[in-house]
């Protein structure tokens, strides 16, 4: 208890304060001038790559008001005259439309159903491999089919699969009937699905290669000492390890779920197989440069980017609230 008439202490005006005072305490922010005047060689690398997405994929995307207008060749660019949601209403009510649709969503599905889990499967199993020359070999015969052209692979499908080709010299030698599989519409998804897996699973497990190397080895001599094996190991260590590239690369996946391989579809297919390999983008492809009917096509393909951004903003949504992991 304070007697009587004394006085309060004097604050302590002898603590140093940070220059400044409480704005020194704060970090100085550096602003982009600064930033960019001393790392300017390393900003002068994205020139390029800004200049390829401003030219080829921003600046187009001006052209899909001729969904909205009606487009003629030699005239304007971005059509002659309004005819609002015409087009619009002509593919939703097209039986057409929705077959190559359905053909799409079959195709997307069934090549994220077996291209995504594949390439993870690979580099697990390499990653158990010890023996460095055995692993290097298998690596390089995996990963050869991506540096082929599109050309090349169907060429080489044609050849294979075609009625006096290799697999039905096969099935011949064994006393079976030749099959014209590129001719029959239940054939397609299964022919491209199997190219598709043959010449993209081993350039896809580069990746998860790379995220495998960031894994602690303490983790796995924790998981031993508490007697797990090799399958608990991967199970509690190695995939969890891996699941944010995993989660990332699956959202990738799922933003081109609609643009199935167009470059392979069309080499591949006929007018036989239409029932089952015409998808989206050569039924664009047909109806733009094949029927000239130019507004029509920009409708569709505007209907299909509108679908691949809610599929990527959904999936991403669901990624970051059920695993902590999205782009964004």
């Amino acid at each position: 208890m304070r007697a009587p008439g004394m006085l309060r202490p004097p604050p302590d005006r002898g603590r140093a304060l940070p220059p400044g005072g409480a704005a020194g305490r704060r970090r100085p922010r550096r602003g982009w001038r600064r930033a960019l005047r001393r790392d300017w060689q390393l900003y002068s690398l994205a020139v390029l790559p800004l200049l390829f997405f401003l030219v080829f994929r921003y600046l187009p995307m001006a052209g899909n008001v001729i969904a909205f207008r009606r487009f003629e060749p030699g005239g304007s660019i971005f059509g002659e005259r309004w005819v609002g949601l015409r087009y619009v209403r002509m593919f939703l009510a097209d039986p057409t439309f929705w077959e190559v649709f359905t053909n799409t969503l079959v195709l997307g599905a069934l090549t994220l159903l077996f291209c995504f889990p594949l390439p993870i499967v690979l580099a697990l199993l390499l990653n158990e491999v010890r023996a460095r020359r055995l692993k290097r070999i298998v690596q390089s015969v995996s990963y050869l089919p991506h540096f082929l052209s599109i050309v090349i692979v169907a060429a080489m499908v044609m050849q294979l699969l075609s009625v006096d080709g290799t697999v039905n010299q096969i099935v011949g030698a064994f006393g079976g009937e030749e099959v014209p599989f590129l001719q029959r519409p239940e054939w397609f998804r299964t022919v491209y699905v199997s190219s598709e897996v043959w010449q993209t699973v081993g350039w896809g497990t580069i990746l998860y290669l790379a995220a495998l190397t960031t894994i602690d080895d303490d983790l796995y001599e924790a998981a031993r000492i508490d007697g797990a094996n090799r399958w608990r190991q991967t199970w509690h260590v190695t995939l969890p390890g891996i699941r944010p590239t995993m989660v990332t690369l699956l959202i990738l996946n799922i933003g081109t779920f609609m643009a199935v391989g167009f470059e392979k579809i069309l080499l591949l297919y006929n007018p036989l197989t239409y029932p089952t390999a015409d998808v989206i983008s050569t039924y664009l492809y047909r109806m733009g440069f094949e029927s000239s009917n130019f507004s029509y096509a920009a409708a569709i393909g505007l209907f299909e980017a509108l679908i691949g951004l809610v599929l990527v903003l959904t999936a991403n949504t669901i990624s970051r609230r059920a695993v902590g992991t999205s782009l964004w």
